[in-house]
C-alpha cells in the first residue's frame, strides 16, 4: 500500500457500502483513492461484494480484500496490517458507524477527515445520536452491557470523537437519507449519479415486485405475521417476483413460496443497482427500508412506482421498544417519491402453530 500521507482510504463491510463508496467518488471526484474490503462470513454477502469489488476496479479504484473476521488470530493480523495506513491517511470513508470493526479502526486513525457513506437507513439515526452527544447504538438493539461492553467503552468514544468535527478535521455525510446532523458535518446528498451513468434506464415489466426485509432475522418481527402480510400483498397487488434480502433466511424463504407463491430472487448485487439494470416492476412495493429511500432517486427517469407499506404494531416481537417501533415509522413517513400503503387492517390467518 502506498506511503502516500494524502491517501484516501475508503473501507467497505458490505455491498451497498462500497456502492454508495463509488457514488461518493463520482460526485465529489477525490482522485485515486483505496478501497479495504473487509468481508463477512456469510456466504450471500461476499458474492456480492466480489461483484461490486470489480466494478470498483472498472471504475478504477484500487481495491484491496482483507479478510479480518474468523478464528482468534485473523483480526489481530489485520489489524496490525491496517495501523500504518491508518495513521497516515488523511481522509477514511466508512460505511457503518455501529460496526465494532469500524470504531476500532476510528481509534486507530492519526488526525484525518472522515466520510461517512450510506449503508442502509441506520444512517439516520447514526445522524441523530451523533447530534444528541448519545452512544452509537443500533436502532433495534438495547445498549450493551456486561463485561465486554466496559472494556469496549474507551474504544467508542474514541471512535464518537473521530466522528465529530474539531479544528483541523472535517466530517461529511453523504446520504440519501433525510438527516439530522450536527453544527459542523456536512451533508452532501446522494442522488446516485454514478448508477445512473453506468447503466441506461430499465425495462418495465408492467408487473409487481415486492422487496423483502430481514426483520424477521434481526428479533423485529414475528415471521407468521410477516409471512402472513407478503401472501397478502401478493395477492392484492399480483405480485409474483419476491427480492430477497441478503440476510433472509432460507426456511422463511420457502415458506414465502408455498405459503404467497411468489418467486424468490436472490440478487447478485445491491438491489439498486439489480433494478436499475431490469427489468424491474412497474410497482415495487417495499416495507420499511432502504430502498423505499434509494429507489425513487435510481429509478427518477422512468414512470417506475415505489410504495412502502406499512408495518402493523402486532407484527413486533415482544422485545422490540418502542424506539425500534418509531424509528421504522420514521423511515416511512420520510420517505420521499413514493406513495404509502397501510398495514393490512387484520392480522394475517396464523402459521406454524402461532398462539393468539
Amino acid at each position: 500500500m502506498t506511503d502516500a500521507r494524502a491517501e484516501t482510504l475508503a473501507f467497505a463491510e458490505s455491498p451497498v457500502q462500497l456502492l454508495n463508496t463509488l457514488e461518493w467518488a463520482h460526485t465529489t471526484g477525490p482522485g485515486a483513492f483505496t478501497v479495504i474490503i473487509l468481508p463477512p462470513q456469510d456466504p450471500t454477502s461476499r458474492g456480492q461484494l466480489r461483484r461490486m469489488a470489480q466494478l470498483a476496479r472498472d471504475s478504477g479504484c484500487r481495491v484491496l480484500w482483507r479478510e479480518a473476521r474468523g478464528g482468534a488470530v485473523t483480526p489481530s493480523r489485520a489489524l496490525a496490517a491496517l495501523a500504518g495506513p491508518l495513521r497516515r491517511a488523511r481522509r477514511l470513508v466508512i460505511g457503518d458507524p455501529f460496526s465494532h470493526y469500524l470504531q476500532l479502526l476510528l481509534s486507530m486513525a492519526g488526525r484525518c477527515d472522515v466520510v461517512v457513506v450510506d449503508d442502509g437507513t441506520a444512517t439516520m439515526e447514526f445522524a441523530a445520536q451523533l447530534a444528541r452527544g448519545e452512544r452509537l447504538v443500533r436502532w433495534h438493539r438495547p445498549a450493551a452491557r456486561g463485561p465486554r461492553a466496559v472494556l469496549f467503552a474507551p474504544v467508542a468514544r474514541r471512535a464518537v470523537r473521530r466522528l465529530t468535527p474539531a479544528a483541523g478535521r472535517s466530517v461529511e455525510v453523504f446520504t440519501a437519507m433525510p438527516v439530522e446532523a450536527q453544527a459542523g458535518v456536512t451533508v452532501t446528498d446522494n442522488a446516485f449519479s454514478w448508477t445512473r451513468a453506468h447503466f441506461r434506464a430499465p425495462r418495465l415489466t408492467g408487473g409487481a415486485d415486492l422487496v423483502g426485509t430481514s426483520l424477521v432475522e434481526t428479533g423485529v418481527l414475528h415471521e407468521d405475521r410477516y409471512v402472513g402480510a407478503v401472501r397478502e400483498l401478493a395477492a392484492e397487488h399480483g405480485v409474483t417476483r419476491y427480492f430477497a434480502h441478503r440476510k433472509e433466511g432460507s426456511e422463511k424463504l420457502r415458506r414465502l413460496t408455498n405459503e404467497a407463491g411468489v418467486e424468490i430472487i436472490r440478487p447478485d448485487l445491491p438491489l439498486e443497482l439489480v433494478a436499475r439494470r431490469g427489468p424491474i416492476g412497474s410497482k415495487i412495493l417495499s416495507f420499511p427500508s432502504t430502498v423505499v429511500h434509494t429507489l425513487p432517486r435510481v429509478l427518477s427517469d422512468t414512470t417506475a412506482e415505489v410504495v412502502v407499506c406499512e408495518v402493523a404494531e402486532a407484527w413486533f416481537t415482544d422485545g422490540v421498544t418502542a424506539r425500534a417501533s418509531g424509528f421504522l415509522s420514521q423511515v416511512t413517513s420520510t420517505a420521499r417519491g413514493t406513495r404509502g400503503r397501510p398495514a393490512p387492517a387484520s392480522p394475517p390467518r396464523q402459521a406454524h402453530g402461532e398462539a393468539t
